[in-house]
């Protein structure tokens, strides 16, 4: 394989785990592949109402990055006052968005941002999320962020990593703090 056929090789990355900083390693990706000129798309599963930094430092890398939340936001916890059933068909139109964007061939990388909790909560069949995952085109970079990572997403990623708390402020009373958690 010659150097210019490596470059070319979309990759499966996933990042799961307990610990912090799954999407933050994805938005990571994001400000790496901006810097290349890349054009990227962030599809949020999972994410509350409320108003999150990330949402206007995206804004900044308008041009080579977009951002779209396709959930109703956080599932049974913090605000949460919709139907699981709402949940799940945001989730499901979501998945076929999803879909379509990474067939679209405008992204050079698309970022399916909490699709594991989406799966791990039933709101997607793991069956529907792996043929998004294995049918995307050869070329695309796909990333899957979020907890509960199942193994046989885990088996056709090129690359997993696990975030893995250790410690956390929350631990000695101190609540999530702007530009750090949110």
């Amino acid at each position: 394989m010659t150097s210019s056929q490596e470059e070319n090789k979309g990759l499966v990355i996933v990042y799961t785990g307990n610990g912090k900083g799954k999407t933050t390693a994805a938005l990571g990706m994001c400000i790496r592949a901006a810097g290349y000129k890349k054009k990227i798309k962030i599809l949020q599963f999972v994410k509350g109402s409320w108003k999150y930094g990330e949402l206007k430092g995206i804004e900044l890398l308008k041009g080579f990055v977009d951002m779209e939340q396709v959930g109703e936001g956080f599932v049974g916890i913090v605000d949460d006052n919709k139907e699981f059933s709402v949940h799940q068909e945001a989730a499901r139109k979501g998945l076929a968005y999803a879909r379509e964007i990474i067939h679209s061939g405008q992204y050079d990388i698309v970022i399916l941002d909490e699709l594991n909790i989406a799966i791990d909560l039933g709101l997607i069949p793991l069956a529907d999320a792996l043929e998004v995952i294995q049918n995307k085109p050869a070329q695309l970079h796909l990333v899957i962020t979020g907890r509960s990572a199942k193994p046989e997403i885990i088996e056709i990623a090129d690359l997993v990593t696990e975030m893995r708390e250790i410690k956390h402020p929350f631990q000695k009373g101190i609540l999530a703090q702007r530009a750090i958690d949110w």
